[in-house]
C-alpha cells in the first residue's frame, strides 16, 4: 500500500505526539465537563470512546480521500462550554444539543457556507490568529524551564541538535530523551493506570429551548469559531487547499451520529494540526498525511480503552508535554508569522489579529481566535477604506471630468 510507502519515522512519531499533546492538554476538561453534567464513570469512559472513534475514523478517511494532513479532535472550547452550562442542563439534555450541533456543523459543510466564509478571510489575517493561537504553546514551553530544568533543557537541546544533525527526528529525538530522563527521575506516574475495555453507553437525547439556546447554539458558535477556523487556518498556512466543505460535513455528521453516546464535538484539529502538517512530520508535504493516519490510528486503540489510556497519557511530567508540543511547533509559529507580516497592506490588521489570539481574551464564552479575526477584519476594514472626504474629492473630480467631455 501506498501508506507504508509513504510513511516514515518522523511522521509516525508526529502521529504520536498530536495524540500525546491532544489527550494531555484537554482530557482532563472533557472529564469534568461529563462529570458536571451527572455522567456516571462508564458514561464517561463512553465519551472518550465516542471521541475518540469520531476523530479516528473521520481523521483516517479524510486524510486518506484527499492526502493531505487532516487532523480531527475533540472541541476544547466546547468542553469549557458544557462545564459552564451544566447548571441549567441534564445529560440528556445536554445530548440533545449534541445532537443539532452535528447537524449543524453538517448542514454548514455539506452546503457550502464554511467555504464561503473561508473565501472571504484575508490569508495574512488566517495567518495571524494561527500565530497568535500557536503562540502560548511555543513560550510554555520555554516557560517550563524554570519548573523543571533537569527535564527540559536535555529535550531543548536534543531538539536543537536534531534540527541540526537529523532533522526529520527533531520531535522524536526530544521525547524519547524526555522519556528517558523522566524515568531516570521517577517522574513518570503509572499509579492511576489500568487498562480495561470500555462499553459504549447510550443517553437518549432530550431536547428543550432551554438546552437550544444555552448548550446547541453557544457549543455551535466555539466550534465554528474557535476550532474549524483555526483548524482549516493551519492547513492553509501549511499550503493544504483541500476543500472546506467536506471536512466540515463529514466531521459533524460524525459528531451527530456519534452524540448519544457523549461524542459532544469532532472538529478540525489546531494545535495538533500544526504537529502534523510541519516539516518535522515529513520533508515531503505530499506525504504528511500519514502522521494524521498515524494520529487518527492512536485514537482508535485509545478509545477501546477510553479513560484509561488517558490515564497513560496523563502519566507523563506536565512540563515534559508543554516541551515537547513546544519545540514541535516552533517552525509553524514562524511560517505564521512571516505569511502574517509579509504584504504591507495587511501587515497592521495581522498584527492586531495576531495580538488579540494571543493575549486569550475570551467573551461571550467565545475563545480569542474567533474575536483575534474580528478585531484584524475591522482593523483592516478601516485602514483600507478610502475616508469620507477622499470620496468626495473623487467624486468631484470624477464630476469635472464627465462636465469637461461634454462640454
Amino acid at each position: 500500500m501506498s501508506f507504508f510507502k509513504d510513511l516514515s519515522v518522523s511522521s509516525f512519531s508526529a502521529g504520536f505526539v498530536a495524540v500525546l499533546v491532544g489527550f494531555t492538554s484537554s482530557a482532563a476538561l472533557v472529564f469534568q465537563a461529563a462529570s458536571e453534567l451527572g455522567a456516571t464513570p462508564a458514561q464517561i469512559g463512553s465519551w472518550m470512546l465516542a471521541l475518540c472513534l469520531g476523530i479516528g475514523v473521520s481523521g483516517i478517511y479524510l486524510s486518506w480521500r484527499f492526502k493531505a494532513p487532516v487532523v480531527t479532535a475533540w472541541s476544547t472550547p466546547g468542553a469549557a462550554v458544557l462545564v459552564t452550562a451544566a447548571s441549567s442542563a441534564t445529560l440528556q439534555e445536554a445530548t440533545g444539543a449534541f445532537v443539532l450541533c452535528g447537524l449543524l456543523m453538517a448542514l454548514c459543510g455539506f452546503f457550502g457556507w464554511f467555504e464561503r466564509i473561508m473565501q472571504r478571510i484575508p490569508p495574512a489575517i488566517a495567518a495571524g490568529m494561527l500565530a497568535g493561537v500557536l503562540l502560548r504553546f511555543g513560550m510554555e514551553a520555554f516557560a517550563a524551564l524554570a519548573t523543571a530544568f533537569s527535564l527540559v533543557f536535555p529535550m531543548l537541546l536534543t531538539y536543537l541538535l536534531a534540527r541540526r544533525l537529523i532533522p526529520r527526528y527533531a520531535v522524536m529525538a526530544p521525547l524519547v530523551v524526555g522519556i528517558a530522563v523522566a524515568a531516570a527521575s521517577d517522574s513518570l506516574d503509572f499509579s492511576a493506570l489500568s487498562f480495561t475495555v470500555t462499553t459504549p453507553q447510550w443517553v437518549t437525547p432530550a431536547f428543550s429551548v432551554q438546552a437550544l439556546m444555552g448548550v446547541a447554539l453557544p457549543l455551535f458558535a466555539v466550534c465554528v469559531a474557535s476550532q474549524n477556523l483555526p483548524g482549516l487556518a493551519v492547513m492553509r498556512a501549511a499550503g493544504y487547499q483541500t476543500p472546506a466543505s467536506p471536512l466540515i460535513g463529514w466531521t459533524g455528521l460524525a459528531t451527530f451520529v456519534l452524540a448519544p453516546f457523549g461524542a459532544f464535538g469532532v472538529n478540525l484539529a489546531a494545535i495538533t494540526a500544526a504537529i502534523c502538517t510541519g516539516p518535522e512530520a515529513h520533508d515531503d508535504p505530499a506525504k504528511r498525511y500519514t502522521a494524521a493516519i498515524v494520529s487518527g490510528l492512536f485514537y482508535l486503540v485509545a478509545g477501546i480503552f477510553g479513560a484509561s489510556i488517558g490515564a497513560l497519557f496523563l502519566a507523563f511530567p506536565k512540563e515534559l508535554v508543554l516541551a515537547i508540543a513546544g519545540f514541535a511547533l516552533i517552525n509553524t509559529i514562524g511560517s505564521g508569522l512571516v505569511s502574517a507580516l509579509q504584504e504591507e497592506r495587511h501587515r497592521e490588521a495581522a498584527l492586531v489579529t495576531f495580538l488579540v489570539t494571543a493575549s486569550g481574551v475570551s467573551l461571550l464564552g467565545i475563545a480569542s481566535a474567533f474575536w483575534g479575526m474580528v478585531a484584524g477584519a475591522g482593523a483592516l476594514l478601516i485602514l483600507q477604506t478610502p475616508d469620507l472626504q477622499q470620496l468626495r474629492k473623487r467624486k468631484v473630480e470624477s464630476a469635472e471630468h464627465e462636465s469637461t467631455e461634454n462640454g
